[in-house]
């Protein structure tokens, strides 16, 4: 069978433990046997970002910037345990956040959805898309512990040479935790925009939560540049499209995304949409049936992900050689939704059509009653269940006859 021809480059970040060993086999199995494909790689795992102090995860981030397509695998976000785990030089950042912080942008999560895979929240009809605001506040926050008894304040110092601005913050009496975080006016346009474009692609309503009540400058201040990013260019078509925007307080809106059918875009602030992603992806089923992609306000650059972690449990089983069921499907939606980008900027459409064709075998094959561990716990019953390496040889099977059965119809 030919390969399909991929003209542009697509940036190729490698990552941690379970997952790694999964985005080996797609890339392998999956991705490079069908396509004539330049990657551009970067290995994030834990190890390599500790020996360039985090330097590769920056330089992974521009390489996306100038070739417009990502494709990332799960990496470690360390903690203390993992800091002493791996001899680590410090405790590094989330890579995610870095390269969220650098593209801008923002994260959309969407359900990946099989009939035969029941819903924690059987309401749900139809998908919820998180829009989540991939950059600032508590990602890029400055906190640190206070020792003891002191004086709280934060300054702020024009560059102009005016007058500082100062707050006090708190009167500490004793020791305890202090963080200031900040966004930026032109992050939270382009957050808006880009919610706003994706409501208006998918013909869904789209709705913004905060809590300005309590954050009345800080929240307060998506609400109002969201506000003015609709009336001044979208309100107009999304009448034309029967959708609307809303804002909702954060709290009113858990409790209407809980009783609502689906069928709309939730835009969140970052931590929000950090938190309220999982929970949809839950309620749908599983985060291993949950794509993301991060998409800058001009739709021009994206990175495509896993929404979940590295699999930590399942790799500790592989390493003292037991089979595991780990669920891959989230790991090729990251290489799927990348891939589709590359083929919309290049306008190649058999590229487009071969990332579509890959999901769909994804999703067949879970219909068809072949799945991992997680899902057929979901399912129930006698669902009996196949190992990692199993499932991933069904979904390879399956390609291979789904792209030969194209190749004859073209042929024909």
């Amino acid at each position: 069978m030919k390969k399909i021809k991929v003209d542009g480059k697509v940036v190729e970040l490698d990552g941690d433990e379970m997952t790694r060993i999964i985005w080996d086999f797609i890339k392998n199995k999956l991705i490079l046997p069908y396509l004539d494909i330049d990657l551009v790689y970067y290995d994030l795992s834990i190890q390599s970002r500790d020996e360039t102090d985090d330097q590769i995860t920056i330089d992974a981030a521009h390489a996306i910037q100038e070739h417009g397509v990502g494709v990332k695998c799960a990496t470690i976000t360390p903690d203390e345990e993992r800091v002493e785990e791996f001899g680590l030089k410090q405790m590094w950042r989330s890579p995610n956040g870095t390269i969220r912080n650098i593209l801008g942008g923002t994260v959309f999560r969407e359900p990946i959805l099989c009939t035969n895979v029941p819903r924690l929240v059987p309401g749900w009809e139809k998908s919820i898309v998180i829009g989540r605001h991939a950059f600032g506040d508590q990602y890029r926050a400055t906190d640190f512990v206070v020792e003891g008894a002191g004086r709280l304040t934060m300054t702020f110092t024009p560059q102009d040479g005016g007058e500082p601005v100062e707050r006090e913050v708190f009167q500490f009496t004793d020791g305890g935790v202090a963080m200031g975080m900040y966004n930026l006016d032109e992050s939270i346009r382009g957050f808006g925009r880009a919610c706003m474009n994706y409501a208006l692609g998918r013909k869904w309503p789209l709705y913004l939560s905060t809590k300005n009540t309590i954050l009345k400058a800080y929240d307060g201040r998506f609400k109002d540049l969201f506000e003015e990013v609709f009336e001044a260019e979208f309100k107009e078509a999304f009448e034309a499209a029967g959708i609307w925007y809303e804002h909702r307080l954060i709290d009113d809106m858990v409790a209407q995304a809980i009783k609502n059918e689906g069928g709309f875009v939730w835009a969140c602030k970052n931590y929000d949409g950090d938190v309220q992603s999982d929970v949809v992806a839950q309620g749908f089923g599983s985060l291993g049936l949950m794509s993301s992609v991060l998409m800058t306000p001009d739709g021009d650059t994206i990175e495509a992900e896993a929404a979940h972690g590295t699999v930590t449990r399942h790799y500790r089983q592989h390493q003292a050689g037991n089979e595991t069921s780990t669920n891959p499907i989230a790991s090729i939606f990251a290489w799927t939704r990348g891939l589709a980008h590359r083929g919309k900027l290049d306008g190649n459409g058999a590229l487009t059509d071969f990332a579509a064709t890959l999901e769909k075998v994804c999703v067949e094959t879970v219909e068809a009653g072949h799945m991992t561990k997680d899902l057929a716990l979901l399912v129930g019953g006698d669902q009996k269940f196949l190992t990692t390496n199993q499932f991933l040889d069904k979904l390879d099977e399956g390609l291979r006859n789904a792209m030969e059965s194209g190749a004859k119809a073209c042929a024909i």
